[in-house]
């Protein structure tokens, strides 16, 4: 038997989970703790993402699993690759010393100084005093972020000094993301489109997927807080083929080469938020992971076996694996409950009717009560559909989202028009 676990509970799993099982090579898919989407192809188990000793547990109660992949941030910022390789365990995911390039802000924005990889300009504090003194004199908008990780809710965008004060208060003072905003970043704000570029890497060779737009908040016209992401779609409108050029060669490879450098070779997926600038392309941030909901829309269009890209990862012999992707669109429109992404209600049940063709639902804040399908976060499912063009697939998507109901669901509905 080759089987796989894959280790978080999302819409990103759930993408990555069904992209596996199309693998001839893998026989059995595990995940933990996974979500009820995912328990309709995977074995799930309610061992947390960070609960080390209990995924180290089941690993050696089931001898048929050839592979681990690590899929959320926290785990992979706290070590997880590095256990599971140490007890002799094959993993998918960067080790703690390179997944820092996401776990600490004030790390990548002084790899990207050092190695001049362009990026907005910034300061860092870890003195409340010192970060207000220097807030007080800088222009506006200004970009107030917290060091650690915070679920992608660590980026206050100030207009003026007043919410540069109560975001530095909240963050260093308030311990509203804990420990993570302990260190902030206090950057300048750019203007201009947000793309985002996740690349296969095995620190060798640098392979980027095909490119992404996702939408953080909460509603249509990119009002309200900023929230782990509520629809994206694929490709950019905005990312051209110039623009896939100069990204590879100011951006991406001297990334890889950077953190090579550092004696912090990133083997894994690594991904690249980017702001298109009239000065070019810059990096708003990395990610040391797949991104999410990006995944939802770009593994739909991978034709490559996704488990041989991560077995040659494994091995670094990615250089060997050619990745081909189809020549489409796609679009996932994320519905979400009643008062994310601050406090909303769990356990509301959920009505599925019947989807057309080719739509695919990817759980994210899913489970099964009673024998009921309910919501069990505020992100609970992603609605994706493929066609020949954003228009085209993003047509597909709607069609299908008022066919999910429960109680205080919201979406946007904007998702895919924006350039």
């Amino acid at each position: 038997m080759n089987s796989v676990l894959v280790i978080g509970g999302g819409g990103r799993e759930h993408a990555i989970c069904v992209a596996l099982a199309k693998s001839p090579k893998v026989d059995k898919l595990y995940c933990l703790p996974g979500n009820a989407g995912i328990a309709e192809i995977a074995e799930c188990a309610p061992v947390s993402a960070t609960d080390f000793d209990g995924i180290l547990a089941f690993l050696k109660a089931h001898n048929d699993i050839k592979m681990t992949v690590v899929a959320p941030d926290d785990p992979l910022a706290l070590g997880l690759v590095d256990l599971l390789e140490s007890n002799g365990y094959r993993a998918f995911g960067p080790r703690k010393n390179a997944a820092i390039i996401e776990a600490s802000k004030a790390f990548s924005k002084a790899l990207m100084k050092k190695y001049g990889i362009p990026t907005a300009a910034y300061e860092e504090f870890d003195d409340v005093d010192k970060a207000k003194e220097y807030a007080k004199k800088q222009s506006y908008q200004l970009v107030v972020k917290a060091d650690g990780l915070a679920l992608g809710k660590g980026v206050i965008i100030c207009q003026n000094v007043d919410e540069a004060m109560t975001a530095l208060d909240e963050m260093m003072v308030g311990n509203k993301f804990k420990d993570a905003g302990k260190k902030v970043i206090i950057e300048e704000f750019m203007v201009g489109k947000e793309v985002s570029i996740l690349s296969f890497t095995d620190g060798k060779t640098i392979v980027p997927m095909v490119s992404s737009q996702d939408h953080k908040r909460a509603h249509d016209n990119d009002e309200g807080l900023n929230t782990g992401g509520m629809g994206t779609f694929s490709p950019s409108k905005a990312y051209t083929e110039a623009h896939a050029k100069e990204t590879m060669e100011k951006i991406i490879l001297p990334t890889m080469k950077a953190m090579n450098a550092e004696g912090r070779t990133f083997k894994g997926v690594l991904y690249f938020g980017l702001m298109i600038t009239d000065k070019g392309v810059k990096v708003v941030e990395y990610n040391a992971r797949f991104g999410d909901p990006e995944t939802q829309v770009v593994l739909p269009r991978l034709k490559t076996d996704l488990y041989e890209i991560f077995d040659a990862i494994i091995d670094e012999r990615l250089g060997d694996v050619k990745i081909e992707w189809d020549d489409n669109a796609a679009v996932c429109v994320i519905i979400a409950s009643g008062g994310y992404p601050e406090s909303y209600k769990k356990g509301v049940p959920i009505e599925i009717g019947a989807l057309d063709d080719g739509i695919v639902l990817y759980h994210a804040g899913t489970a099964v009560k009673d024998g009921r399908l309910v919501t069990s976060g505020g992100r609970v499912i992603g609605v994706t559909a493929k066609g020949k063009d954003i228009d085209d697939a993003r047509a597909k998507a709607y069609a299908n989202v008022d066919k999910i109901k429960f109680e205080g669901a919201f979406y946007r509905r904007d998702i895919g028009i924006k350039k």
